[in-house]
């Protein structure tokens, strides 16, 4: 069964309740790059594109895009999609990154080589839809 970000950010919404848009946007992210590394699997196949705010998943934004907080009541999506692996993964990133604010975790994404890699030529606040590639994520976050 194929399984998409926005299912990922529904099962993250179900474990964690209501939260700004932007945090779940970080929380997505993070979870596609862990399972790149601990799964040696992408986690969903939606590009995540290097926004200015940080990594953005512009599938998931469709949905949220009039919001600033978000309940998985707002999303059309299927959690029960994803594997017992899967949400292991998942679980495993809200355990260390779910208490952060969204502002600390858009900090951390904009000190982090996937996004800024993705970024280079674009001033700060610029718009950009460049994609943070597997590769770029597989290889930085393997080797922390």
């Amino acid at each position: 069964m194929s399984v998409s970000a926005i299912d990922v950010a529904s099962y993250i919404l179900q474990q964690s309740g209501e939260m700004t848009t932007m945090k779940l946007q970080k929380l997505v992210y993070y979870c596609q790059a862990w399972s790149l590394v601990w799964d040696e699997a992408p986690l969903f196949s939606e590009p995540i594109e290097a926004w200015a705010n940080g990594p953005v998943v512009k599938a998931l934004f469709d949905c949220h895009c009039d919001r600033f907080t978000i309940t998985c009541s707002c999303l059309r999506a299927d959690p029960e999609n994803l594997s017992d692996l899967q949400k292991e993964t998942i679980n495993s990133v809200l355990e260390f990154y779910g208490d952060k604010s969204s502002q600390w975790l858009t900090d951390l994404t904009h000190m982090e080589e996937p996004w800024k890699q993705a970024r280079v030529g674009l001033e700060p606040g610029e718009r950009g839809e460049r994609e943070i590639t597997l590769a770029a994520m597989a290889h930085y976050y393997s080797s922390l």
